[in-house]
């Protein structure tokens, strides 16, 4: 069955200093997925409503928003487009007007690659006439994304809106996922369950669109059964319910532990600070954690915080050290020395190892105030402003992990 999710409806624009930053690590992300898993690893997961979230967690964006599905497909598109040749990956469509554009862009990759441009233009057209047409649940599509590589393996991200509700939701296929775009081909459906929807492209629909096409007088209704849902919540604050504790405080006891579990791995990132170490390791679970791993994707907002402000201020200066330790990793990959791309790789793996005996604590909102009290060391901003030193805290009000 699809699973449901909230999206609240948010407007606004990613202020230019993050925007930049958001395509530079989306960008390294995706590299360093097709170089370890491969391009059809990227439409995969891509096509997962939770690595998403989780993405665009890690990117700065407001962790429950709307606004995910907007900013990370414009920050991919920018990043990867320019390198689509080298990457086998390719983004097209996007916001309004950039959907309409998405035919003329698949014709042009087509006429590149060789692959059927008329076939992905109609794979394209009938994603968006299924979501908008055959499955009315009240939201009117406004974002249609095509994510294809060059061996023809494609991904669908679009999302509808629905003003009354102020609410949105997000719509992910996968080409290799289903076998008619009329029977369940969703990997996923983010949004929610709103009681009695017309959906025609369910299994048990069968009967009902062969009503409708002998205009018969059958009520074309089909209320889908046992949906499970996934709640975004609409309060903009990360709360310790939103996250697993376990999973947080194993990434948070690594990054700052004076013991460290595995020190030759941390040596290969000898000049990583704590604060970057614990980004890092929220990065290296993007690009190397399993599906299981993304159930809560706030949890990745503690990687660099939120333009919003939650569950603090983007901390400028750590990001840029993330995106430079990344990028530096991937190009001295490519001439033989991938030190330091397996010590990324395997801070995931060592938040793993942690997590197995790990009791945390109800310590969750001095994290999150110590995060605040440090954010103008870090460059902290937000789409209010930059972060200012705070007063000198009492005794006794330090940090204290789980």
């Amino acid at each position: 069955m699809p699973s449901y999710a909230d999206l609240p409806l948010h407007y606004g624009q990613v202020p230019p200093w993050l925007a930049k930053r958001m395509s530079l690590l989306g960008g390294a992300i995706v590299e360093a997925i097709v170089t370890d898993y491969g391009k059809g690893e990227v439409i995969r997961r891509l096509s997962d409503p939770c690595w998403f979230q989780a993405l665009g967690c890690v990117l700065g964006m407001d962790w429950h928003s709307s606004g995910i599905t907007t900013s990370v497909m414009g920050a991919l598109k920018k990043a990867i487009n320019p390198r689509s040749a080298e990457l086998g990956i390719y983004i097209c469509g996007g916001k309004g007007r950039h959907s309409k554009q998405t035919p003329a862009e698949l014709i042009a990759i087509a006429n590149k690659t060789g692959l059927p441009g008329d076939q992905l233009v109609y794979s394209s057209k009938l994603t968006a006439k299924v979501d908008n047409t055959a499955i009315q649940d009240g939201f009117q599509l406004y974002l249609h994304s095509f994510i294809l590589s060059d061996e023809g393996e494609w991904a669908v991200v679009q999302q509808g809106m629905n003003d009354a509700s102020s609410m949105a939701r997000r719509y992910h296929w996968h080409s290799t996922a289903f076998q008619s775009y009329t029977e369940a081909p969703h990997t996923f459906i983010y949004g929610r369950n709103q009681g009695q929807i017309l959906n025609l492209t369910d299994l048990q629909s069968g009967s009902t669109k062969s009503g409708i096409l002998q205009l018969t007088r059958e009520k074309p209704v089909h209320l889908l059964p046992e949906i499970r849902n996934l709640i975004m919540p609409g309060h903009h604050e990360v709360r310790a319910e939103n996250v697993n504790l376990k999973r947080l405080g194993s990434v948070l006891a690594l990054a700052h532990d004076t013991n460290p579990t595995d020190f030759e791995t941390l040596l290969m990132l000898e000049g990583v600070g704590p604060r970057t170490l614990q980004s890092l390791t929220l990065v290296s679970e993007v690009i190397h954690g399993t599906p299981s791993r993304f159930e809560d994707p706030a949890r990745f907002s503690f990687a660099h915080g939120g333009k919003d402000g939650h569950p603090f201020p983007v901390p400028t200066r750590i990001y840029d050290e993330t995106i430079h330790t990344l990028k530096e990793a991937l190009q001295k990959a490519k001439i033989g020395e991938s030190d330091k791309k397996d010590a990324i790789r395997k801070l995931s793996l060592l938040s793993q190892q942690i997590e197995k005996d790990f009791e945390p604590n109800t310590n969750f909102d001095k994290v999150i105030a110590q995060e605040r009290r440090d954010s103008w060391q870090y460059g902290g901003r937000t789409v209010f402003g930059k972060a200012v030193k705070p007063p000198e805290p009492k005794s006794g009000d330090q940090l204290s992990l789980f």
